[in-house]
């Protein structure tokens, strides 16, 4: 049976890292979908790596904060799966959600990357739910799921807050552009590269997760984070003389 690794990088996040480890034990059958979980911690000082050690987790302790994008390549140098996914540490996942994102991802051969839909993103993997509790988000999640109709939406990028992607498409593209360290538009720039080698993109709008949402680039001041976003696409603009923003 084929096996998945979810790589998670993180930085003083330990409270947001258990809530995204227990939601995805609680709410992926491993019987029947096999997963590995990766946690790559960016040098933080709240006892992560410590309870990694205890909850048995695969980690990488890092001296440094290297950023997202370094911390997730170090984590797929070391995944085994066949399917590898990126998953932010403010992400907490709902009932058949790995499953389901895998059905999608396998049923065609050109398909490289899936993500699902959330309360939180830029783009169209945005979607308005009202919910005032975590019981009710994972009730509403389960309508989305069981709901009939179209699934599937066919984009031209995803937030790598949660980006499932098959091997064969990390061995052909490669990593992650490490010049958009420490983040933001270095999953622009894969979903370009990967449509580029012939890869399509999909929302499976049938799964909805949770997501924070900048969790912890919200720790620097707005002026900063801005500066840093700005820094980004005018990096992204240099390197294939287009404005990622044309892709939203």
């Amino acid at each position: 049976m084929k096996l998945t690794s979810i790589i998670i990088p993180t930085h003083n996040g330990l409270e947001l890292v258990r809530q995204a480890v227990d939601s995805i034990r609680l709410y992926t059958d491993r019987q029947n979908t096999p997963y590995e979980i990766i946690i790559v911690d960016n040098a933080s000082t709240d006892g992560t790596a410590q309870w990694c050690l205890k909850e048995q987790l695969a980690f990488i302790s890092l001296p440094v904060n290297t950023g997202f994008p370094v911390a997730c390549n170090k984590g797929l140098r070391l995944a085994r799966g066949d399917s590898l996914l990126l998953l932010n540490n403010d992400v907490i996942v709902s009932q058949g959600w790995l499953s389901t994102m895998l059905g999608v991802l396998e049923s065609a051969e050109e398909i490289g990357i899936v993500g699902p839909v959330t309360n939180y993103a830029s783009g169209k993997q945005q979607v308005d739910f009202t919910f005032q509790s975590m019981k009710e988000f994972h009730r509403i999640s389960g309508e989305v799921l069981n709901r009939s109709g179209d699934d599937v939406q066919p984009v031209l990028r995803l937030v790598g807050f949660c980006m499932l992607f098959k091997r064969s498409l990390y061995e052909r593209i490669g990593e992650l552009d490490e010049r958009f360290t420490p983040g933001h538009y270095e999953d622009d720039d894969y979903c370009l590269r990967a449509r580029m080698s012939g890869y399509s993109l999909l929302i499976c709008k049938n799964v909805l997760v949770f997501h924070q949402g900048s969790a912890s680039f919200n720790r620097s001041g707005g002026s900063e984070l801005q500066q840093l976003v700005e820094l980004n696409r005018q990096q992204f603009i240099d390197k294939w003389q287009v404005d990622p923003r044309i892709f939203i």
